[in-house]
C-alpha cells in the first residue's frame, strides 16, 4: 500500500510541515527581533513563540499516527478529513493565542485535545467492536489451545 492510498494522511502531514516550518520561521523573527540567539534570553515574545512551537511537536505525532492508522484500517472518510482539517486550523490558530489572541489559544488547544481524545478513543474501540466484514471481534481468555 503507498502514500496516495492513504491521502488523509499525507495531506495532514504535508500541511503539519509546513505548520512547524511557519513556527520556526516564527521564532525566527522573534531571535533576530530580541538579539537572542541561543536559549530564550529570558525574553518573553520568545519564550512564547519556542512553546507554540513545541507544544505542536508534542501533539502532532500522536495525531498524524492515528489518523494515518485508522485510514489505513477504514479507508478515507469525510469524518476524517474534517477531523484533519479541524487540527490543522487548531494548530494555526495556537501559536495567535500564544501572541496574546486569548481565543485563539483557548479554541486551537480545546480542538486540539478533543481530537486526540476522540481519535485516540476510535482507535481502542473500534478492533473490539468489528471484525472483517463488520462481524464483532472475539476476545478468548484462556491458555492457548494447541
Amino acid at each position: 500500500m503507498g502514500l496516495a492510498e492513504l491521502p488523509i494522511t499525507l495531506v495532514t502531514a504535508g500541511g503539519a510541515a509546513l505548520i512547524n516550518v511557519w513556527l520556526a520561521f516564527r521564532i525566527g523573527q522573534a531571535r533576530r527581533a530580541s538579539g537572542v540567539f541561543v536559549g530564550d534570553g529570558g525574553d518573553e515574545r520568545l519564550v512564547r513563540r519556542m512553546r507554540a512551537q513545541a507544544n505542536f511537536v508534542e501533539y502532532a505525532p500522536f495525531i498524524l499516527i492515528l489518523i494515518g492508522l485508522i485510514e489505513l484500517t477504514e479507508g478515507p472518510s469525510l469524518w476524517l478529513w474534517i477531523a484533519s482539517v479541524a487540527f490543522l486550523i487548531a494548530r494555526v490558530l495556537h501559536p495567535f493565542g500564544m501572541d496574546g489572541v486569548r481565543w485563539c489559544r483557548m479554541t486551537g488547544a480545546s480542538v486540539t485535545v478533543l481530537l486526540l481524545a476522540g481519535l485516540g478513543l476510535y482507535a481502542v474501540i473500534t478492533p473490539l467492536t468489528e471484525g472483517a466484514g463488520g462481524q464483532p471481534h472475539t476476545i478468548e481468555v484462556g491458555p492457548p489451545q494447541g
